[in-house]
């Protein structure tokens, strides 16, 4: 897993510095997702996986397929990764992206884990919390696990605070 993400960081940083330096930041998010759905259709995928395609009918394939929503710079980031092999890092790249992303924007995504669905103001307080607490805005998404009995699990890149009963019984 960490060698896809070595192999994935310098396309999504120069995808990024593209996108930041024509002030593109959101059209790159769009471009980036597309290019995620064309190469995870399952006959694209057998395709780049078979050494008999030739990669030249293979990349305009590929371009074909993604050209009414690309533009030049879409069309070479496609081009390169086709030419590398590297279509398989899609995921990664638009991961590494957005997280590229959302700290020039000063964002941060979060999740909220909790035993029981929260409610909407219960949401709303813990979002202004870690906005205090990060300096940051939080979009934040709630999921649920009966596993965790009582209290919350709260991931906010990097930071993981466990408010959870499990956890603190675990301690």
């Amino acid at each position: 897993m960490a060698e896809k993400q070595t192999l994935a960081r310098p396309y999504a940083e120069a995808a990024f510095a593209l996108a930041k330096e024509r002030n593109e930041l959101k059209k790159w998010s769009e471009t980036l997702a597309f290019i995620a759905v064309v190469a995870a259709d399952e006959r694209v995928r057998q395709l780049a996986g078979n050494p008999r395609v030739n990669r030249a009918r293979f990349r305009e394939l590929v371009l074909d397929l993604c050209s009414k929503r690309d533009d030049e710079q879409g069309s070479n980031f496609i081009r390169l990764l086709v030419e590398n092999r590297r279509l398989d890092l899609r995921p990664d790249i638009q991961r590494q992206y957005e997280s590229l992303k959302a700290e020039a924007e000063a964002r941060v995504e979060a999740t909220v884990i909790s035993a029981l669905p929260l409610e909407a103001a219960q949401l709303k307080t813990i979002g202004e919390a870690l906005k205090r607490k990060l300096g940051r805005e939080v979009n934040l998404t709630a999921q649920t696990d009966k596993a965790l009995m009582g209290g919350v699990v709260i991931h906010a890149g990097d930071l993981v605070i466990d408010g959870s009963v499990r956890g603190r019984l675990a301690e």
